[in-house]
């Protein structure tokens, strides 16, 4: 009997993990997408989101999405994230 309880937890963990995994995949893609959305809100997101994760690619999205952005406060904030990337990288 205890073993089943023990194989039970186990399987229980490994879904759980394997479900975070899944949900985190989904919203690094989400964020990504979200960065040239129509929403501010859902920009802004995006840049937070964009931040914790520096690479080249992000480096040249982040270009991409300063030269694209209109709204000054969130360009800003793209060209702030932007250079410490850069930074970082160098």
């Amino acid at each position: 009997m205890a073993r089943r309880a023990e194989w039970t937890a186990a399987v229980a963990f490994a879904s759980g993990v394997l479900t975070g995994l899944i949900v985190w995949s989904a919203q690094t893609q989400r964020a990504r997408r979200d960065l040239f959305s129509t929403r501010r809100w859902r920009r802004l997101a995006a840049l937070g989101h964009i931040r914790g994760r520096p690479g080249l690619a992000t480096v040249q999205q982040l270009r991409d999405y300063v030269a694209w952005e209109q709204h000054s406060g969130l360009r800003r904030r793209g060209t702030t994230i932007l250079r410490r990337m850069e930074d970082s990288l160098e």
